[in-house]
C-alpha cells in the first residue's frame, strides 16, 4: 500500500522553502523547519509518519522531560 506522500519526503518537508503540494496549497514551506529547529533547540526532535493515501498523516514532537498526558 502507498503512503499519503513516500518516506523519501519525511525529511525533507522539513527543510525552509520545502513544499510537496506547490500549486495546491498557499504557503511559504518555512514553517515545519521553524517548527523542527524551535523543538531541536530544546533538545527534542519532531517528525511525521504518514499513513495510506487519504489517511492523512501524523506529526509529532518530542521534548525532554515533557511527560505524555494520555
Amino acid at each position: 500500500m502507498e503512503s499519503a506522500f513516500p518516506p523519501e519526503y519525511h525529511e525533507k518537508i522539513f527543510r525552509v522553502f520545502e513544499r510537496l503540494q506547490k500549486a495546491k496549497i498557499k504557503g511559504t514551506g518555512i514553517g515545519l523547519a521553524i517548527v523542527k529547529k524551535g523543538v531541536e533547540r530544546m533538545e527534542g526532535s519532531a517528525g511525521v509518519e504518514s499513513g495510506p493515501p487519504r489517511t492523512g498523516s501524523l506529526f509529532w514532537v518530542e521534548l525532554k522531560g515533557a511527560k505524555a498526558n494520555l
